[in-house]
């Protein structure tokens, strides 16, 4: 374990996980400065109550460095282009995540991890996991970018747990250089926050990076080769195995689907001959493709760490995901309405559509420089029609003249409280008895919401309403 009496730390930023770090540092002795570029009510607030501590904090000025700085601790969002870190590089300072710091606080018998990335399913997978891992009886629970800090978790003691389910982002990766974890999946990759890392390649190395010394299994996804390029690519353990996971029959050292039966035929004494069933298709909730893909990952890890397949079932059944991720909201004469608000991004949107068969879809919000060609062309034989919210709407709307032509579309040009119920409304006179009316945006929300939380539930107020009137 590191000692940090006496090292002066600068903590950037004062969200959730700066705030831990600053918290647990101090605690063991480092001299901690805070910076934060806001100055307003809630960054005083904060820094009022880090004082009482003996920690200092600087607002209104994140790019200089404080002077006799030795280590930076960054939030996660942080750019690695930011002021504040090309004067560290100049300075020869590191710069870390919380994710780093809580690996370097571990004890020598800390439980081990087993982490989870990529660009959609992060936090459902994880959380599956974390149910799995606690139905065969280990003391565990989903951390990382999920739930409690994970530097609190960890300073927890190394007797607290037994194995933890870790969420990670592709932000915490580029600052986790020393993570070496257990056993790590990769979900999928596409591109996503390349504002942040540049490019698709930089991107793609930094989620690749959850593999590297993994002891027991690298887990990648069958359907999308670049998660296993990125497990080629892995400096690991010797010893360490390639696992995949396909919604197809599974090959040798493969977990996959035969007949509505979730099947594991890489942790069996003769991976060439035999399979273990896991569980029933109808034990994942809900029941989509790319969410079957999430129990798969979830279940390969299970595996690994050398859980049973009875625990992998009773898992799975005792799991429900998080509001607004693929779920039902209500019936309204005989049309199902779906709220996927956390789909803010065409990957998971296209997963989303690939659920149903006719759908009348509510799409639209902050691009974040995405297009929407390939999303459209793929879900066009599956739309009723479209309807069309939020600033950059416009953008689905060329897609969908370009490749579904045919299909109507309502453009909504408002952007007040009641827009969703209006959305909602349109949506139902385009829908059939039978079909789902889909809120999938394949955007982000801040152009009409706080977040996609506030999305999901102005969605579910409407469909209610609708229903109320029906």
């Amino acid at each position: 374990m590191t000692s940090w009496q006496g090292r002066n730390v600068t903590v950037a930023g004062l969200g959730v996980s700066g705030l831990s770090a600053a918290r647990a540092l101090a605690g063991l002795g480092a001299v901690v400065t805070v910076v934060d570029g806001g100055d307003g009510d809630a960054q005083r607030t904060r820094a009022a109550e880090l004082a009482g501590t003996g920690i200092s904090v600087r607002l209104g000025d994140a790019e200089t460095l404080p002077d006799g700085t030795d280590l930076v601790v960054t939030s996660p969002g942080w750019k690695p282009s930011s002021p504040l870190f090309t004067a560290a590089a100049e300075a020869g300072v590191d710069v870390v995540g919380d994710v780093e710091i809580a690996w370097r606080l571990r004890g020598p018998d800390a439980a081990p991890w087993l982490a989870i990335t990529g660009t959609n399913g992060k936090t459902t997978t994880t959380q599956m996991l974390a149910s799995i891992l606690a139905a065969a009886g280990l003391r565990t629970a989903a951390v990382g970018n999920i739930g409690t800090p994970i530097v609190d978790v960890v300073l927890e003691g190394d007797d607290a747990y037994d194995v933890l389910a870790v969420e990670l982002s592709s932000y915490q990766l580029h600052w986790a250089p020393s993570l070496r974890a257990h056993s790590a999946a990769v979900l999928n990759l596409a591109p996503d926050h390349l504002d942040w890392h540049g490019t698709m390649e930089a991107y793609a190395a930094d989620k690749g990076r959850i593999y590297e010394g993994n002891q027991v299994a690298c887990v990648y996804n069958v359907a999308d080769k670049a998660t296993e390029d990125l497990v080629r690519e892995a400096d690991v353990e010797e010893g360490c195995r390639a696992i995949g996971f396909t919604l197809a029959a599974p090959a040798p050292s493969q977990l996959g689907v035969v007949d509505g039966i979730l099947v594991d035929r890489a942790f069996v004494p003769d991976r060439q001959k035999q399979a273990q069933e896991l569980a029933e298709v109808s034990d994942v909730r809900p029941p989509a493709p790319h969410n079957i893909a999430n129990a798969l990952a979830a279940a390969g890890l299970a595996r690994a760490f050398g859980v049973e397949a009875a625990a992998v079932r009773e898992g799975l059944r005792a799991f429900r995901p998080d509001e607004h991720r693929i779920e039902h909201v209500a019936d309204v004469e005989n049309v199902a309405y779906i709220d996927d608000s956390k789909a803010t991004n065409t990957h998971a949107a296209q997963a989303s559509l690939a659920a149903y068969e006719s759908i009348v879809w509510i799409a639209g919000g902050l691009a974040k420089g995405a297009t929407f060609d390939e999303l459209v062309a793929g879900a066009a034989g599956r739309l009723r029609g479209v309807v069309l919210i939020g600033a950059d709407r416009a953008l689905i709307a060329e897609a969908l003249a370009r490749h579904a032509p045919e299909v109507p579309v309502v453009d909504l040009d408002r952007t007040d409280t009641g827009a969703m119920s209006e959305a909602v409304r349109q949506a139902a006179r385009l829908a059939r008895p039978g079909d789902t009316v889909l809120m999938a945006p394949a955007c982000a929300s801040m152009d009409m919401f706080t977040n996609y939380n506030k999305r999901g539930d102005a969605f579910a107020a409407a469909v209610r309403e609708l229903g109320a009137s029906a």
